[in-house]
């Protein structure tokens, strides 16, 4: 039988500052070990098909915007027989070449834990709070509307974790989805993103999921990575709408309920 690769990658394409994505997808390729990277490029017109070539990328054309857990979910059944890890990633992350190898050492030291991710930064190298406790329909509406987030400080406050020294590892509830570093047969088992999330909440869900498998979810500041952060909804109203129909979704799958099910 063949080898697996130590670890592999997707990251999905849409409309992509090309200057940023070269820098993920380099990040990506510095790391020293066996690897393939899958663009999966939701383009209807296969723009991303000859911009990166590589021995170690592998181009999948879906050829219409599915979204991003549908697009992720592409390459499940290839990867479970290909890899022992594998990465989702943002097409504006950028990292050290030694982050993912401390994360793999770290995440083979748990048995119970299906998924990790590092410290989050914004290009400025400030603090971007990745890590957070299940949200309320109200932490939801007081991310979006900037006038009621004076009324819920505190409920921010608690659900980003500010409560807590976020320079130690834990377990967070949920890791925002820009980096989330699986043990592949963890990823497969379940069976990737729930797709009937366009866009938003896809990252809540399955940690949610991660729970009900009954393992856990590592936030490991001890290594970082740069996160551009494009907050597409809180710009568009078309994207906001999406994310006010993905946490209908979410509500309604999970209930109101803030704490972890079991």
């Amino acid at each position: 039988m063949k080898e697996k690769l130590v670890i592999t990658c997707s990251i999905v394409l849409f409309k992509e500052d090309l200057s940023d994505l070269h820098k993920t997808i380099d990040s990506f390729l510095q790391i020293p070990f066996a690897k393939k990277l899958f663009l999966i490029d939701n383009t209807p017109t296969k723009f991303f098909e000859y911009v990166f070539v590589d021995k170690d990328i592998e181009y999948v054309a879906v050829e219409e915007n599915i979204g991003f857990g549908s697009a992720h979910n592409r390459i499940i059944n290839t990867v479970n027989t290909l890899s022992k890890f594998h990465l989702i990633l943002n097409p504006d992350v950028s990292f050290k070449t030694g982050v993912i190898n401390s994360l793999i050492q770290e995440l083979e030291s748990h048995s119970n834990v299906a998924m990790i991710a590092p410290k989050v930064l914004f290009p400025d190298k400030s603090h971007q709070y990745s890590c957070r406790r299940y949200p309320s329909a109200a932490e939801l509406l007081a991310r979006r509307f900037s006038f009621l987030k004076p009324i819920f400080k505190g409920v921010i406050f608690k659900g980003t974790y500010r409560d807590k020294n976020l320079n130690e590892p834990f377990f967070a509830d949920y890791i925002t989805g820009c980096f989330h570093l699986y043990k592949t047969e963890d990823f497969v088992s379940l069976n990737g993103f729930d797709e009937r999330y366009f866009l938003y909440m896809e990252d809540v869900d399955i940690c949610k999921k991660i729970d009900v498998l009954g393992k856990k979810k590592l936030y490991y500041p001890k290594v970082e990575i740069i996160h551009v952060l494009k907050q597409g909804s809180s710009k568009s109203v078309k994207l906001f709408f999406k994310h006010t129909s993905s946490a209908v979704k979410y509500f309604l799958k999970w209930g109101f309920s803030t704490k972890k099910k079991s």
